[in-house]
């Protein structure tokens, strides 16, 4: 039943992942991301912050287990963006299970994606709830080697 064929690799590239990233706090890092996406799409980083924030206020987009999937949709983007990052040290994220965070996925949708917005949702998530791929972005050491991970199919149960 494969109905999403979207691949991270669509979304993300080498130049939007993040390799230990250091940041104090759940606002912190929403507002680093949100300048280091800005940055990338040459766009200003205010509003993608306020619509994140905004998304959070309605509650945690910690899903748990050490992961967070902050996302928004974003006026005048024109294609879905992803920023991955590893963080160099867990933040308290008022996740669901109250795990401090240490991977985050922030997903930008433009603000017409519909459906889109969903699959891509949908797709990181299921990267991320992959017990065996989480653990192997903790112990990537440089942006490749996470790139690399993010963009592999989820290994099965056994050890990679």
């Amino acid at each position: 039943c494969r109905s999403i064929s979207m691949k991270i690799s669509e979304i993300l590239s080498p130049k939007t992942v993040i390799h230990g990233l250091h940041v104090s706090g759940k606002k912190k890092l929403i507002g680093e991301l949100a300048t280091f996406v800005g940055k990338h799409l040459a766009m200003e980083p205010g509003p993608i912050f306020e619509t994140l924030w905004e998304r959070e206020k309605l509650g945690s987009t910690g899903v748990g287990h050490g992961v967070a999937i902050p996302h928004g949709r974003v006026e005048k983007l024109e294609r879905i963006v992803g920023v991955f990052a590893q963080l160099h040290k867990p933040v308290d994220y008022e996740s669901i299970d109250d795990i401090p965070v240490d991977l985050v996925f922030l997903l930008l949708t433009p603000s017409d994606a519909g459906a889109d917005h969903l699959k891509a949702l949908a797709k990181v998530s299921r990267v991320l709830r992959n017990s065996v791929t989480c653990e192997r972005l903790r112990t990537a050491d440089d942006v490749m080697a996470l790139f690399a991970v993010l963009i592999e199919p989820p290994a099965g149960s056994q050890a990679a």
